[in-house]
């Protein structure tokens, strides 16, 4: 019987980084796992000029979902175009996520919830509930919690719940 393969798998660039993220990703969310490690042969070195037994591609589990991590070279970097969100029920698991996540990267990037890591992969640590808060059908409770946000790093749910109620 066949593994049931997820229909979309997000692939992650790394330059030789990719087993060291991949383990340090599953340490932080409980409902995860490391897969198959795929390693370079010799065939292709002309091409990918990786040494031959180093680590290619790594796939691992976040949460159920499917991700792999592949050593690819220095060519590409992340940016903040493409990020991952991680919707928290409360202020613990906002803190816990942050304080995970944050630990190495880059503090310039912090900012209303979002926050690069020390591989350089953007992430925004949000409360579940922030999307509601923010698309309110009231204009001044919206705005509030607009005007609110912009002004935090990590984001404080009870300063958020306090300026939308008003």
């Amino acid at each position: 019987m066949k593994n049931k393969i997820q229909k979309i798998t997000t692939n992650l660039w790394f330059d030789t980084q990719a087993e060291e993220a991949a383990k340090f990703y599953t340490t932080i969310f409980k409902n995860s796992k490391i897969g198959r490690i795929t390693c370079y042969g010799n065939e292709g070195n002309q091409i990918h000029g990786m040494p031959e037994g180093s680590v290619m591609a790594v796939e691992f589990e976040l949460e159920g979902q499917a991700f792999v991590a592949l050593n690819g070279g220095p060519q590409y970097k992340f940016t903040e175009a493409i990020s991952f969100i991680i919707n928290c029920e409360d202020q613990e698991d906002v803190d816990y996520f942050w304080e995970k996540l944050s630990e190495g990267g880059d503090e310039k990037a912090q900012v209303c919830g979002w926050l690069k890591d020390r591989f350089g992969v953007s992430w925004q640590i949000v409360p579940a509930n922030l999307t509601e808060m923010v698309n309110d059908s009231n204009p001044e409770k919206s705005e509030r919690v607009m005007k609110a946000l912009l002004q935090m790093k990590k984001i404080d749910i009870k300063t958020l719940k306090q300026v939308y109620i008003g």
